[in-house]
């Protein structure tokens, strides 16, 4: 907590990534990892700070590493993006990102963005701290990283999605995961708690604290639950919202919530809760552990353990308490009107056969009719640079969905999901206001602007329309894109190029340029 009233300093990291074995519920995995460590290391800091993180790549693959919810506002080259605002860090190499917060406060993470890469461990939360933060007030705070794990590789269940006529037989199956972590630890096949392990945390009596949740997963939302406590959401995404209370909250992949907890109940020893959303899953996996568990303890000696007959039958709470999380109560502190959109962009979002029904083909994700592939040997941003166009922006591949938008403008994001699932849509470099939302396709319904939501990652559920606006002012290529990983590897993925003229003029460091030729393939 002190750290809210230190003076701005410049924060150092130094990030090693490279491959291990793990065993985060047990079964030991093929991982991808910073430090030797699941999660990475956390970062933490004051929002007038300065942070440098030095990456190096010991894989036999290019990587990057994304800086999630930051705006990097004049920095679009350090947002760590593959293909998009930088190649691959090549095998061997390294790369020093270095940027500001502009502005950002709360709670997000960090992860690799290429290919699929961080569903095999390459994440780790990022905590950014102000003085002026309008949240209540709180004694302690704790980060919650909550996660579903597959025991394989993410390379090889990705080939199993792409299998011709798809997995079990049906086109556009998602791997179903096999358990989950509650900060890098999970209880696949046990017994708990005679051998199993648990995430644990030991916290002083009648004080009040900050959990931080942050769904560093790759497909499906995790519910998140104390037995015997209520919970107070306080922030979404960033953005400090009127308390809610409420017995539960289910965060969505790439999101994050900060929820109060009051340690104001009889001593003891209380399960921590984090169960996969079965919904999506769409074949039985008769081995998954649906949901994992965790411990909290105030009052007691650090070896007291809960109740294990409440394992499986969570105790419920009184009569009167609340139900779990509806977004539509989250209200932004001072929160009022966005402003009035000048411009507006219509896609559709869909699963299909690339060349029509075709069960030799890959089945795809579309933005319209585009399937987003990287760039190979280049990035959007790179590609942009030096073009003599009129707007400075490069003629690119077909794979690439790209809107430009020359001037500053509010921009209305125009969403028809015609897909049967639910995608959580995540926008790089910007909060947008959620604007409107509704079952069907859009036709001009009334949209809710009295004081929308402001947040950077939003489920867009299966068969229904949503407007998502913001303030297009930050010059640079930034995605917006599925965030399940199956279906952004699939090419759910769509760029807005905003101030070209701007962008252009980025002082982008060489050595990132020439690492373009020895990116290989990621």
């Amino acid at each position: 907590m002190d750290i809210a009233n230190a003076a701005p300093t410049t924060r150092t990291y130094d990030f090693v990534v490279e491959e291990r074995k793990g065993s985060p519920d047990g079964v030991e995995k093929h991982m991808l990892v910073v430090n030797g460590q699941f999660p990475g290391p956390t970062i933490e800091a004051n929002a007038g700070d300065r942070i440098v993180v030095n990456v190096t790549n010991k894989m036999p693959n290019a990587t990057a590493i994304h800086w999630h919810g930051l705006y990097q506002r004049g920095t679009n080259f350090y947002d760590g993006t593959a293909a998009i605002t930088q190649c691959g860090i090549p095998p061997g190499e390294s790369m020093v990102y270095n940027f500001t917060f502009d502005g950002y406060v709360g709670t997000t993470w960090w992860h690799a963005h290429a290919g699929t890469q961080y569903t095999d461990g390459i994440t780790g939360a990022l905590i950014v701290h102000a003085q002026n933060e309008s949240v209540p007030a709180y004694d302690g705070d704790l980060a919650i990283q909550m996660a579903d794990l597959y025991h394989g590789f993410s390379p090889e269940l990705l080939n199993l999605y792409f299998t011709p006529g798809g997995l079990e037989g049906t086109p556009g199956n998602e791997p179903v995961p096999d358990g989950g972590t509650l900060n890098g630890i999970g209880q696949y096949g046990s017994s708990p708690p005679s051998n199993s392990t648990f995430f644990a945390a030991t916290l002083e009596p009648d004080k009040t604290y900050r959990l931080r949740l942050i769904n560093t997963g790759s497909f499906v939302a995790m519910r998140f639950s104390v037995d015997g406590h209520t919970l107070t959401v306080v922030e979404a995404d960033g953005t400090a919202v009127q308390p809610v209370e409420v017995a539960a909250v289910s965060v969505a992949v790439a999101q994050r919530y900060s929820v109060l907890l009051r340690t104001n109940g009889t001593g003891g020893a209380y399960w921590i809760r984090a169960g996969l959303d079965q919904d999506a899953f769409t074949y039985d996996n008769p081995g998954v552990q649906s949901e994992v568990r965790g411990i909290l303890r105030y009052g007691v000696d650090e070896s007291t353990m809960p109740d294990v007959s409440l394992l499986d039958n969570p105790p419920s709470l009184p009569d009167g308490a609340p139900g779990d999380l509806d977004t539509d109560d989250l209200v932004p502190v001072g929160g009022g009107p966005a402003p009035d959109a000048t411009m507006s962009v219509y896609f559709t979002i869909s699963m299909q056969y690339a060349g029509g029904a075709n069960y030799l083909s890959q089945f795809l994700s579309f933005i319209n009719s585009t399937s987003w592939e990287p760039l190979q040997g280049t990035s959007s941003l790179f590609a942009h640079l030096g073009n003599s166009t009129a707007d400075g922006s490069a003629t690119l591949a077909d794979s690439q969905l790209v809107t430009t938008i020359n001037e500053r403008h509010v921009v209305d994001f125009i969403i028809d999901n015609l897909d049967d699932g639910d995608h959580p849509f995540h926008f790089h470099g910007h909060k947008f206001w959620v604007v409107g939302s509704g079952a069907g396709r859009f036709q001009h319904q009334a949209l809710e602007n009295k004081a929308p939501m402001l947040r950077d990652t939003l489920v867009i559920p299966a068969y229904t329309w949503t407007i998502l606006r913001f303030v297009a002012d930050n010059p640079g290529f930034w995605a917006f894109h599925c965030h399940i990983q199956w279906h952004m590897a699939a090419g759910l993925l769509f760029q807005v190029n905003a101030l070209p003229s701007e962008s252009a003029m980025f002082d982008i460091p060489q050595y990132m340029l020439d690492q373009c030729a020895r990116e290989g393939k990621q």
